[in-house]
């Protein structure tokens, strides 16, 4: 017990209201028992009866009460001012008594806002090549690897020639003949010629012969063309690739038989650099991408892999479809890529987005800071004195992890991050940044 008071709980902090009523609850319970005991022979005699007990008057528990309201009041005030104090004290609304509120600040900046488009793509080949025999025979030998990066002209297999070049042989022979007799004509007819002339050989003749030498000048044509298809063919035994790309699983093995009339596949070939996407936009967004497309702009797309965390590579947008899918009232637009690492792979599903154009100049700040409520968005500012007041802002487009002010907020204004649900207008703040590039830091 503190300051000799007994009976007393408290540790000094209470209040001196109820330090009185704790002392005269004391002496009244003191006066009581002396009251009693000097009476109490009187009270004795007085109350006793024949056959009953002893009776207490009414005095002992009118001041047994006051004594127990007294007590009560005191532990409750007690209890109550040692766990909360005033409004501006250590217990109060924080930063509004001249305690500190620990914050994190950032200051607003000015920088680029890009304004894109974005929409849901799959990777599409520029080319794609299925690779077929265009002559019959045995399939002798498969040059190429599955997955091989092939270039234009490079021999993919390799079909039984023999035939074909045998073919040629006959038809270059037969055209050495019909040269011949054509050269023995065209002599004849000549001599004939001549005769004719002298009136030594009758029209008919020379005219015959005439025809003869149309004969085998026809026929040396025909062996000509002959020859050609023959050389074709025997090209065509040399399957190659037709474009440059990538080949794709092997479609038969050396050894079958294949014919140009049947649908048998040596294999697929697949370009890869360059390479296009198609993606979708809404039906609305076009007219602002048409307009600046066919003014001659050169539109920047982007393509990200399924979760938007990684760009795979940056393109330019090159066409868009003719017509708007009614059925979900979007159109198709082109972007080619170069594709050089082969980031992107055919049928390959990505986001697409399309930079539309760079505001430059506007004022950013963290999306972390805007506070957003019935009333609006607004966002605590620090002023040079550590004082946080509360500002409307509109906000527009998000950036990143910023968001642009459009209104509200200037360049250089130190803004709160993290702590703002603790604020209060006019709070005093203790700035606690530790990162770079934010308020207070260099």
């Amino acid at each position: 017990m503190k300051d000799g008071t007994p009976g007393w709980p408290g540790d000094g902090s209470g209040c001196n209201l109820c330090r009185a009523a704790y002392d005269v609850a004391q002496a009244t319970a003191n006066t009581a028992r002396t009251g009693m005991a000097e009476t109490r022979d009187k009270d004795v005699a007085m109350q006793m009866t024949a056959s009953g007990p002893l009776r207490r008057g009414p005095f002992r528990w009118l001041a047994l009460g006051v004594l127990l309201l007294a007590a009560a009041g005191v532990f409750w005030w007690h209890g109550a001012g040692s766990g909360q104090a005033q409004p501006g004290g250590p217990g109060g609304p924080p930063g509004m008594g001249g305690q500190a509120v620990s914050v994190t600040t950032a200051v607003a900046r000015t920088g680029v806002a890009p304004v894109t488009l974005s929409g849901i793509g799959t990777v599409t080949p520029l080319r794609t090549v299925t690779v077929k025999s265009r002559v019959d025979g045995e399939l002798m030998e498969v040059r190429f690897t599955e997955g091989q990066l092939v270039k234009e002209g490079e021999l993919l297999a390799q079909i039984d020639p023999r035939a074909f070049a045998a073919q040629l042989e006959q038809y270059q022979g037969q055209l050495a003949k019909d040269t011949a007799l054509l050269e023995n004509a065209r002599a004849d007819l000549s001599r004939y010629d001549n005769l004719a002339k002298k009136d030594m050989l009758a029209g008919q003749t020379k005219d015959t012969q005439g025809s003869l030498v149309r004969q085998y000048e026809a026929a040396i044509r025909t062996d000509k063309g002959l020859i050609d298809n023959a050389k074709l063919q025997l090209e065509y035994s040399r399957i190659t690739a037709p474009i440059t790309g990538r080949v794709g699983l092997r479609k038969v093995d050396a050894g079958n038989m294949v014919k140009a009339s049947e649908s048998t596949v040596i294999c697929v070939i697949t370009q890869v650099s360059p390479i296009s996407v198609l993606f979708t936009l809404p039906e609305d967004q076009l007219p602002a991408v048409l307009v600046r497309h066919r003014a001659g702009e050169s539109l920047s797309v982007s393509a990200y892999d399924r979760t938007m965390s990684k760009r795979l590579a940056q393109g330019k947008l090159t066409t868009a479809d003719n017509q708007i899918d009614t059925a979900t009232g979007t159109v198709k637009l082109r972007a080619v890529f170069d594709n050089a690492d082969e980031a992107l792979f055919p049928n390959q599903f990505v986001n697409a987005e399309l930079l539309l154009e760079e505001r430059k100049g506007v004022v950013l700040v963290p999306a972390a800071a805007v506070q957003r409520g019935s009333k609006g968005a607004r966002v605590y500012v620090v002023d040079a004195e550590g004082v946080a007041k509360s500002k409307p802002v509109t906000v527009g487009m998000a950036v990143g992890e910023d968001v642009v002010a459009d209104a509200g907020l200037a360049a250089g204004e130190v803004v709160v991050v993290e702590g703002a649900d603790r604020l209060r207008d006019g709070a005093k703040v203790a700035v606690r940044n530790s990162g770079p590039g934010i308020a207070g830091k260099p």
